[in-house]
């Protein structure tokens, strides 16, 4: 399967060479020549990156992008594509995983694209993985050396299956079901005793 980028520019020549590239490197390339427009195919279509320019149809266009592609559900990968270099941390703090400075070299474009794509990929694989299983024994078990209750927090932060399939032991059930079960078995326990 063809990863997908979208290219948003106003600049027609650029969209177009840079399209070109990507098209002959094996990627599946759609366009925008706004902000607008760009946020539009973010919302109706899925992409595996967004490649933005900076300044469009006002000052801010880039950072809609950005913004538009940062609350998809699918978690593009999102590159700033700009002729006016900026700090790192004024990219990144808009939304940005990359900055890519225009005129660049073929060969040193597609590279950077392949290692954020790789590099963003390995983090949506950490973010989906499933939480280990001895998250939770952990969390109680430090808690327990040291004397404490687990905190509850950290076992919010588990699902609900593994609290629990935690929560069991081989000695009998949870405290919890061993109030209810001595609820459930003492009226029996008294009406034995009474009818003796």
């Amino acid at each position: 399967m063809k990863r997908r980028i979208l290219l948003v520019d106003d600049e027609v020549a650029v969209l177009l060479t840079l399209k070109a590239v990507l098209e002959i490197s094996g990627f599946d390339v759609d366009t925008a020549t706004s902000a607008r427009e760009g946020k539009s195919k973010l919302r109706n279509h899925e992409y595996h990156m967004v490649i933005t320019d900076m300044r469009m149809e006002n000052e801010a266009a880039g950072t809609e992008v950005i913004q538009a592609a940062r609350s998809a559900a699918y978690h593009p990968a999102v590159a700033l594509l700009t002729a006016f270099p900026m700090a790192d941390e004024d990219w990144q703090e808009m939304g940005a995983d990359k900055m890519l400075v225009k005129p660049m070299h073929t060969r040193v474009l597609l590279q950077q694209i392949e290692k954020l794509l790789a590099s963003h990929e390995s983090k949506l694989k950490i973010w989906s993985a499933p939480p280990p299983k001895s998250a939770d024994g952990a969390a109680r078990a430090g808690a327990t050396a040291a004397g404490k209750k687990p905190a509850k927090a950290a076992r919010k932060n588990v699902p609900d299956k593994v609290v629990g399939a935690a929560s069991t032991s081989k000695s009998g059930p949870a405290k919890g079901a061993t109030r209810s079960a001595v609820a459930k078995k003492s009226p029996a326990k008294r009406t034995s005793k009474s009818s003796k």
